[in-house]
């Protein structure tokens, strides 16, 4: 949740004691991994952000539910989803932020 909160504002959001999660408007997220190279989550982010519109564009046409694999696909290399980063040894976590996330095409 932090990559689509830190492209809307310029103060971080406020971190739970353990790190773990971002709290925005009283809600607990999960927090992107802070041991992703800053050069990766910001590409990562970027593409997230694509998924996103892709997501909106789409909506209620067969092609919605690829767009949100897209998302999913993201969140999970940015540690927001899947296993907790966390949970994750340090070569896990590696293999999980330098894996092959699509951005979606640019073709229509």
């Amino acid at each position: 949740m932090w990559s689509f909160y830190a492209a809307q504002v310029s103060e971080p959001p406020e971190l739970t004691p353990d790190g773990h999660h971002v709290v925005i408007d009283g809600r607990r997220w999960r927090a992107t991994d802070p041991a992703i190279p800053e050069e990766r989550r910001a590409e990562l982010t970027r593409i997230l952000m694509a998924w996103r519109r892709e997501v909106r564009r789409t909506k209620g046409t067969e092609e919605e539910s690829a767009a949100r694999a897209g998302v999913q696909a993201t969140k999970v290399a940015l540690g927001e989803r899947g296993t907790p980063w966390w949970e994750q040894t340090d070569e896990e976590r590696v293999a999980r932020w330098s894996a092959q996330v699509p951005a979606p095409s640019l073709e229509r």
